[in-house]
């Protein structure tokens, strides 16, 4: 994911202000470390609305990939996660504050799109709640989840 200062709830936080969020993500998506510009142009064509940067229950991430036993769309073996989750997980417990998921609201669910490997380091970090900008097909799908918030 970037490291850069575009890479923060500060920034998100501002693009929404801006009314910009929707290119916050697709920047974000492309920079260096997410490396999935791909994934910013499907989800622009496809997601109409944006939230964000609001705090979403780790819980109740639906994450495409992750460890048996929690919710996920394709659960891999612990021993293949990528070491660096253990390293991201040390530096949530220092005090870092990762850069916001990328999350899409399907069906009355949260599908977590980017952002697997610190969903998974801030769970281990006994962290419940992460900061995400959140997708939506309409704007009366996102007033409606806002409003449940």
């Amino acid at each position: 994911m970037a490291e850069g200062n575009d890479a923060t709830v500060q920034a998100a936080r501002a693009a929404a202000e801006r009314d910009e969020l929707a290119g916050w993500v697709a920047r974000f998506l492309a920079s260096p470390g997410s490396d999935n510009a791909e994934l910013g142009e499907a989800l622009a064509d496809r997601q109409r609305c944006w939230l964000g940067p609001v705090q979403v229950p780790i819980h109740e991430l639906h994450r495409l990939a992750g460890p048996p036993g929690e919710p996920v769309l394709c659960p891999v073996d612990d021993d293949w996660w990528r070491d660096d989750v253990q390293d991201l997980a040390e530096k949530v417990d220092d005090g870092w504050e990762p850069p916001p998921l990328v999350v899409t609201y399907r069906d009355g669910q949260l599908v977590l799109e980017d952002g697997n490997h610190r969903a998974e380091a801030m769970r281990r970090a006994d962290e419940e709640l992460a900061w995400a900008v959140v997708g939506f097909d309409s704007e009366a799908d996102r007033d409606r989840f806002a409003a449940e918030r």
